[in-house]
């Protein structure tokens, strides 16, 4: 029997009689794998999932720690995914341009972890705008971001571009690594104590998957070669899935993304613009808009140089993006909560023993 509290579970409810708990660790089309008490299993969800399920959420992800049937001569079934304790997010357009979506829905991207690597290349693509963005859903996540600037080896200096993640970014810890020559790897010992679980995000090339191969000290997955020409990578990640490291902590890789929408972000940029938001409150007027009204101390901040045009400006950006995610996606939540009231209603009238003529 293998005890599951080494995967991260931690007992949060009693398990019905007939069912194990568990953790998914890989997905392939409707495939889970899971690793329980009895060993690593495959498993299906139970077809009750398909119809009493809202919205995409609903369903497993990677991370995601479940009650499930076990089957020992085939596929077990998947009845209840349990609380999750973090998430990660993202705004899924459903291949649209952000100003042509009609609806805009909710990507889990990996859940139940204890730390976000937001790793980004030093190379022609590295970008601290997009650093900040990764940052704010981090921070709406539940987890504990960390900043990975990888492909140290690649560059012959690199303190400006540590320097300016620090100056723009300075309540986070930084650290720059090279998978390769195992650069600044031994700095990352202090997130991967045993039953924690780390997630990697960030684009295609930035090097995820040679970092996981670095800290396995095994060639679990397959690296390609970024361009030359704009030093953007090509998918090696193609789904997400957990692995074990050998100190017994876990990490969640997860394949590159070409954008990040912020979903669902207030209190991910209230916590990444405390700072901004402090300035409000000394605006002489309430509802200042931060435009041209007298005594703003926004304006003010910024015309002393205490507030930065770029951050006041990534700001803007920011809850701009997220408002429009949110009226775009308003129906949804109205239309989840009308069908958990329908659902309590009909399980009220099958115990009353149905409607009376």
């Amino acid at each position: 029997m293998m005890n599951l509290k080494t995967y991260g579970y931690i007992e949060t409810e009693e398990v019905p009689d007939g069912l194990i708990p568990g953790r998914i660790t890989e997905l392939r089309r409707e495939q889970f794998t899971v690793m329980t008490e009895l060993g690593e299993v495959t498993a299906v969800l139970k077809g009750s999932f398909y119809y009493q399920a809202d919205m995409p959420t609903d369903f497993p992800c990677v991370g995601d720690f479940v009650l499930l049937r076990y089957n020992d001569i085939g596929d077990s079934l998947i009845v209840k995914v349990l609380p999750r304790r973090s998430k990660f997010s993202r705004a899924d357009y459903a291949g649209h341009a952000a100003g042509y979506a009609k609806t805009i829905l909710e990507q889990v991207v990996a859940t139940n972890f204890d730390v976000v690597f937001i790793l980004t290349s030093l190379n022609q693509d590295f970008n601290v705008n997009r650093i900040l963005r990764y940052l704010t859903q981090a921070r709406q996540s539940g987890g504990k971001p960390v900043i990975i600037l990888t492909k140290a080896d690649l560059v012959t200096e690199d303190h400006a571009m540590l320097t300016e993640v620090k100056q723009r970014i300075s309540d986070v810890p930084v650290h720059v690594i090279s998978s390769h020559t195992r650069l600044g790897l031994n700095e990352l010992d202090t997130y991967l104590a045993p039953g924690q679980t780390v997630v990697f995000l960030g684009m295609s090339g930035v090097g995820k998957s040679s970092l996981l191969n670095a800290l396995i000290e095994n060639d679990v997955m397959r690296v390609q070669a970024i361009r030359e020409d704009d030093s953007r990578g090509r998918h090696t990640t193609t789904h997400r899935q957990l692995f074990m490291l050998p100190s017994g902590a876990m990490v969640i890789d997860t394949p590159g993304m070409r954008e990040l929408g912020l979903f669902d972000a207030d209190e991910g940029i209230h916590a990444s613009f405390a700072d901004v938001e402090a300035l409000f409150a000394q605006c002489r007027f309430t509802d200042c808009r931060h435009q041209t009204e007298p005594g703003c101390a926004v304006l003010s901040a910024l015309a002393d140089g205490s507030l930065q045009h770029e951050r006041w400006e990534n700001y803007i950006s920011q809850q701009s993006e997220n408002k429009y995610v949110q009226h775009k996606t308003n129906y949804l939540i109205e239309k989840r909560a009308k069908n958990k009231i329908n659902r309590i209603q009909s399980k009220q009238t099958n115990k009353s023993g149905g409607w009376k003529k």
